[in-house]
């Protein structure tokens, strides 16, 4: 069901901003001859009466229809619209769909990783590129709207700040299009962004999938179930099986109770496609286990599930695929992907992933396995969703998917006009029941977690600041983070609470007041203490002056934005100046992206590669980087195994080359081809560092050409 909900009064008289008049429903609309739903009419009747929009509204549901109509009309009216998405997939997928609707000439992909026409009238971009161009001065006088997919991704810990310092910067004339799936707390979000952004936001939720979900339990033993009738049937089980260990004498007998045969990806795919409920994603929290099960399914299989039409089609776009690519599409894979089953991962060849997308987006894959990646805001359903498990390792511990991350995967089920209903399967056993019962429980009642601040503004973005408008400009940005607007929030319902109990005459209510009177003086400096401490910092650290102006060095740091800290001191040092271009390019990448635990690399460190990590090194010890990661909460990344990689590159060496001195479980040339392209990044950063040496200049941009090539300009 549509709701077009206002955003709280109190924003309305602060601004003078009038409310919008309150409209009697109007009949849908049609755009690109598709009758609108209720809620996508809503929304583009709010931006044609110039309002921002946040909309909500369960994948698949067809937000995407509202930003194309933004897209479109900003063209038509001779303007400049932006694109931002969270996730290199999705700006790619973007990019080749405006591509195909509004014409080359007319669409721009700056992602950092590739530039593509930066000066089309429609670009899409990732959020930091934007709040780069934003940061550094560009006013963009035509830039009539902005489109922020995922904009929930605000909370993300190492990446939302971006959103917000965007949302802060843009000017207030520019529209902004909200999109999630998955926004609980709509209208706080929409109270603060109509506040920063000094004009009203109407908050547009749909709760109604447009394709309803279905949900299934699959265990071998039990079969495909609904979870309360699996529920009841693990129950009568553990049932009967008290009566078998109390005849055995014991609670366990010897050696405990016969373990269940467990259940595995190929008795699911048995369970689904017996049901007639191909094609499916399998979603798996392991690059390894991806690779892994794809394979193990097709060697099971004898047959393809593919008709012979389809079998036709998939072997002619191999054929087309192999004439450039040969070296990348092996036998194993093609037979893998002629038999309609693949997999996917943020690791995999740019070539392959740009290959399995195609293939799946054509209905020519049947089974793919897949990591959290695939079910980011990509248009690509099934009508199937299948979950290896409910729970992940995130790095420390095994912990439960939230409800957000379980709908962002769930929501890929169900093919709008072609399915009545999308199925949503969760693998289990009997022992791993009680873990994944309580957290379906959880995402069944359907109330994902409310969105976050994550805000702490980079060392970058504050020297640019200082350097824009002063101490005092920073301090208006921070006032007007989402983090603040939440904690003044709170700080107010402290005030009322302490004012309550400290109208009560007994000695606890007042000691109690006290208390809540603190917390609120806390809560209220929290955020500006956290830059303050990195100014002084800054300060301390000899990159700004005593009175806030950006020295030699401060400067430099101005200009760099990927590990800040230590990049800014090997400058400092004169580490970087004296290397020759490849081996410069082989650090960069060493401090831009590390290999996983279960890499083993083959390629030597030769001896000046060695006496480079040794310098890095030293400084990447030294207290001023130290005490950079105690501020900011986080290591600074460093692998030195990354240096003969990056150079060999640059030297001319292909991927197929690299790879053959690696060894992993899973496809990790994807991540080489990232590192490479954000080294290529962090080179033209460089090239504003050393602007006034023009030979260094030269040396950088010749690198550049040199490093860009094959698949390194893949839009995957």
């Amino acid at each position: 069901m549509a709701r077009r909900l206002r955003a709280p009064g109190p924003l309305v008289a602060h601004f003078l901003i009038p409310a919008p008049p309150m409209q009697n429903p109007a009949e849908p609309m049609v755009y690109r001859g598709l009758t609108l739903d209720r809620f996508q009419s809503d929304a583009i009747r709010a931006l044609s009466e110039g309002h921002s929009v946040l909309v909500c509204a369960p994948t698949g549901t067809g937000k995407t229809v509202i930003a194309d109509w933004t897209v479109e009309g900003a063209l038509s009216r001779g303007k400049e619209v932006v694109y931002t998405a969270p996730i290199k997939a999705l700006s790619n997928q973007k990019f080749r769909d405006y591509c195909r609707l509004f014409g080359d000439e007319k669409v721009g992909l700056v992602t950092g990783d590739l530039v593509i026409r930066r000066d089309a009238p429609c670009r899409v971009m990732t959020t930091e590129i934007l709040r780069n161009m934003l940061l550094g001065g560009e006013q963009l006088p035509e830039l009539e709207a902005v489109v922020i997919d995922e904009i929930h991704f605000l909370d993300d810990p190492e990446r939302g700040t971006a959103w917000e310092e965007l949302l802060i910067y843009l000017p207030p004339r520019v529209q902004i299009v909200g999109l999630s799936a998955t926004l609980r707390n709509a209208r706080q979000f929409a109270a603060w962004l109509g506040q920063v952004r000094e004009r009203w936001v109407e908050v547009i939720e749909e709760t109604q999938r447009a394709v309803p979900l279905q949900f299934w339990v699959a265990d071998v033993n039990v079969g495909l179930r609904s979870p309360p009738e699996f529920a009841r049937q693990m129950q009568k089980v553990q049932r009967n099986a008290q009566p078998a260990r109390a005849a055995k004498g014991g609670r366990h007998g010897r050696h405990g109770p016969p373990r269940a045969a467990p259940t595995t990806h190929h008795d699911v795919f048995d369970l689904v496609e017996e049901r007639d409920l191909l094609p499916y994603l399998y979603f798996c929290f392991s690059r390894k286990n991806v690779e892994n099960f794809a394979r193990s399914l097709g060697q099971r299989l004898r047959h393809s599930l593919l008709d012979k039409q389809a079998s036709r089609e998939i072997a002619a776009r191999l054929d087309a695929f192999a004439v450039d690519n040969s070296s990348v599409l092996e036998p194993e894979l093609r037979a893998l992907y002629e038999k309609g089953i693949a997999f996917h991962h943020a690791g995999l060849s740019v070539l392959l992933k740009a290959l399995v997308e195609e293939l799946y987006e054509a209905r020519l894959i049947k089974v793919l396995y897949c990591t959290s990646t695939f079910a980011l805001g990509i248009n690509m359903p099934a009508r199937t969703a299948v979950f290896d498990g409910l729970r992940k390792f995130d790095g420390r511990s095994l912990r439960p998917l939230t409800t957000r991350e379980f709908m962002q995967k769930a929501g890929r089920a169900g093919r709008r006009g072609m399915d009545e209903v999308g199925h949503v399967v969760i693998r289990t056993d009997a022992e791993e029941w009680h873990y994944n019962e309580r957290s379906l429980q959880t995402y069944l009642r359907g109330e994902p977690e409310p969105v976050r601040s994550s805000f702490a503004l980079s060392f970058n973005s504050i020297v640019n600041l200082l350097e824009r408008a002063g101490k005092a400009h920073i301090r208006e940005v921070v006032d007007r983070s989402f983090l603040a607007f939440t904690l003044q929030s709170e700080v107010k319902r402290l005030e009322r609470d302490a004012a309550v109990l400290a109208g009560q005459t007994d000695r606890r209510s007042k000691k109690d007041a006290e208390k809540l009177t603190k917390r609120a003086e806390v809560a209220s400096g929290r955020v500006w203490d956290d830059v303050e401490a990195r100014i002084e910092f800054l300060t301390r650290i000899g990159y700004l002056d005593q009175d806030g102006a950006l020295n030699a060095v401060g400067r430099v740091l101005r200009h760099v934005q990927i590990e800040e800290i230590l990049v800014t001191e090997l400058v400092l040092e004169g580490i970087l100046e004296d290397l020759e271009p490849a081996r410069l390019f082989g650090l960069l990448c060493a401090v831009n992206k590390e290999f996983g635990r279960d890499v083993r690399v083959r390629a030597q460190l030769k001896d000046q590669d060695l006496a480079v990590a040794r310098a890095v090194q030293k400084v990447r010890a030294g207290d001023v980087v130290r005490e950079s990661e105690h501020i900011t909460g986080s290591e600074v990344c460093w692998c030195p195994e990354m240096i003969p990689y990056g150079r060999m590159w640059a030297e001319g060496k292909s991927l197929p080359e690299l790879m053959n001195w690696l060894e992993s479980q899973a496809d990790i040339s994807g991540d080489l081809v990232g590192a490479f392209r954000r080294a290529k990044d962090l080179a033209g950063q460089l090239i504003d560092v050393w602007a006034e040496q023009p030979e260094r200049g030269a040396m950088l941009r010749q690198l550049l050409r040199d490093v860009s090539r094959d698949e390194v300009l893949v839009v995957d």
